[in-house]
C-alpha cells in the first residue's frame, strides 16, 4: 500500500531538508515542492559534489524518480531554467523528470522590483529580511486575485492584456515609493520567451500524484522554509509570504489531506534565524571560544539563497512544541548534532517567562515572542564526536541523553539523527516510510 510522507521545518527554516528529503527518496517514486519559490534553498552532498537547488525538488539527484512543483509555488521561471541548466551541466536528468502544475502563480519583474522598492522604502528597524525575490508581491496578487498563472501563458494575448493592468498598478505603486517604472514589452516577451522553455513540463500535477499512489508509489512532499516562519503561524510579520506547515501539502499539490500518513519534523539540534524578528534563544555568534560562535563557524551557518550570516542559539524547546502541535509532526529528525561537539555544557530552553506567568509553548506574533525571556534546562555537553556516527550506540552518552530529553519534554520520537552532509551519515531509529 502506497504511504507519503511530508517533511516540514520545524524552525525557523535551514534546518537540513534537502539532505534528509534525498535520502528518504530512495523510497519514493515522486517529490513534491508545495509551496514558497525560489527564496528557499536546499543544498545536497553527494560523493564530492554540492547541489544548491531553489525550485527543483530535491529528489532531482536520485535516478528515476519523477519530481513536482505543485500549485502552491510561486514561479520564476527564468530562475528555474537556470537552476535546470546548472543541474544538466552536473549530469543530471531533468528536463523528461520534472513536472510543473499550470496552476503556479508566476514571478515577473513587477514582483521583484516592489520587493526591493518596499523593502528600501521601510525604516530600517522595521525591514522584514525579505530575499528580495519577489515572493511576497507574487502571493499578494494570488490572494488579490489578480495573479497570472502558469497557464494563462497558453493564451499570449489574454497574457498580455492582463499583465497590462497589473503593471499599471505596480508603476503607480513604484512612483509612489520613488523608484524606476518598469516597462510592458520586456517582461511579456521575456515570459513567452521562458513559458517556450517550459512547456513540455507542464502537467496535471495533482492527477499525475493520484496514479503514482493508485500503481503503489509513495509520494515524498518538501517544505520549504520553516513552521516558525509560517505566515499564519510564525513570528508575524517577520515570517515568509506562504504556508510552510504539512497541511499545506494537500492545497498546494492538489492531494487530499487524508492521503498524508506521515509527517517528519526536521530540527536542528541547536536554533538559527536569517533576517530580523525575535529569537528568544539566541546566543553572541560573534565572539571567538562562545558556543554561538561555534555554532556559526562549525555549523557555516549563511543562508544559502541570500548568503547573510545566520544568528545562532540554543535549542529551544518551547518552540519545537508548538510546530509539533501545529504540523501534527509524528517523528523528529535531528540534524547537526556534530556541531554541539565538544562544548562543556548544554542548554536547553524548556518555556519561557511571559509577562511574569511561565509557559512551555511559543506565543503567536512578534511581538508577544519579542518579549519571552527563556527558561533553561543545563546539560552536561560530550567530548567525542558524533560526526558521521551511523548507530545510535556510536554515539556519546551524553549525546544520547541529550536526545533523551528531547524526547521527553516534548513527547515525540526522534526517528532520524542526521550526523553529516552524506547520505550515509544517518542514523534511523524509525524509518518515515516504514521500511
Amino acid at each position: 500500500m502506497a504511504k507519503n510522507v511530508v517533511v516540514v521545518g520545524t524552525q525557523w527554516g535551514d534546518e537540513g531538508k534537502g539532505k534528509i528529503v534525498d535520502w528518504l527518496t530512495d523510497n519514493a517514486r515522486g517529490v513534491v515542492r508545495f509551496q514558497g519559490g525560489h527564496n528557499a534553498g536546499h543544498t545536497l552532498v553527494v560523493g564530492q559534489t554540492e547541489y544548491k537547488l531553489n525550485l527543483v525538488p530535491s529528489g532531482i539527484v536520485r535516478e528515476n524518480v519523477a519530481c513536482f512543483i505543485g500549485n502552491g509555488v510561486v514561479l520564476n521561471i527564468s530562475h528555474l531554467l537556470k537552476e535546470i541548466e546548472k543541474l544538466e551541466a552536473g549530469g543530471i536528468r531533468v528536463r523528461d523528470r520534472l513536472f510543473i502544475s499550470p496552476g503556479c502563480p508566476l514571478i515577473l519583474a513587477t514582483h521583484v522590483a516592489l520587493d526591493h522598492a518596499r523593502e528600501a522604502a521601510r525604516a530600517a528597524d522595521a525591514r522584514i529580511g525579505t530575499t528580495g525575490n519577489g515572493i511576497g508581491p507574487a502571493y499578494e496578487d494570488k490572494i488579490a486575485r489578480r495573479a497570472l498563472r502558469v497557464y494563462d501563458l497558453f493564451a499570449p494575448e489574454r497574457f498580455r492584456e492582463h499583465l497590462a493592468r497589473n503593471l499599471e498598478e505596480c508603476n503607480a505603486q513604484l512612483a509612489r515609493l520613488g523608484a524606476a517604472t518598469l516597462e510592458l514589452e520586456p517582461i511579456y516577451t521575456e515570459a513567452l520567451r521562458a513559458f517556450e522553455a517550459i512547456r513540455p513540463m507542464v502537467a496535471d500535477v495533482s492527477a499525475a500524484l493520484h496514479r503514482i499512489n493508485q500503481q503503489g508509489g509513495n509520494l515524498l512532499f518538501e517544505g520549504a522554509q520553516g513552521t516558525l516562519l509560517d505566515i499564519d503561524h510564525g513570528t508575524y510579520p517577520f515570517v515568509t509570504s506562504s504556508n510552510c506547515v504539512a497541511g499545506q501539502a494537500a492545497a498546494g499539490s492538489g492531494v487530499g489531506p487524508g492521503r498524508l500518513h506521515y509527517v517528519l519534523g526536521i530540527t536542528k539540534a541547536y536554533c538559527t534565524r536569517v533576517g530580523s524578528g525575535p529569537f528568544p534563544t539566541e546566543l553572541d555568534s560573534d565572539t571567538a571560544g562562545t558556543p554561538g560562535e561555534q555554532m556559526s563557524v562549525k555549523g557555516r551557518e549563511f543562508g544559502t539563497v541570500t548568503g547573510r550570516k545566520r544568528r545562532c542559539g540554543w535549542l529551544d524547546l518551547a518552540a519545537l512544541k508548538r510546530s509539533i502541535l501545529i504540523n501534527g509532526v509524528t517523528g523528529l529528525c535531528i540534524t547537526k548534532l556534530d556541531v554541539l561537539d565538544g562544548l562543556q555544557e548544554l542548554q536547553l530552553c524548556t518555556g519561557y517567562m511571559l509577562d511574569g506567568q511561565k509557559t512551555d509553548l511559543l506565543p503567536m506574533g512578534a511581538e508577544e515572542v519579542a518579549r519571552c525571556q527563556p527558561i533553561y534546562e543545563t546539560l552536561p555537553g560530550w567530548t567525542g564526536s558524533t560526526f558521521g556516527a551511523r548507530s545510535w550506540d556510536a554515539l556519546p552518552p551524553e549525546a544520547r541523553a541529550y536526545l533523551h530529553r528531547v524526547e521527553e519534554i516534548c513527547e515525540i520520537p526522534i526517528d532520524v539523527i542526521s550526523t553529516g552532509p552524506e547520505r550515509e551519515e544517518t542514523i534511523l531509529r524509525r524509518h518515515p516510510f516504514g521500511a
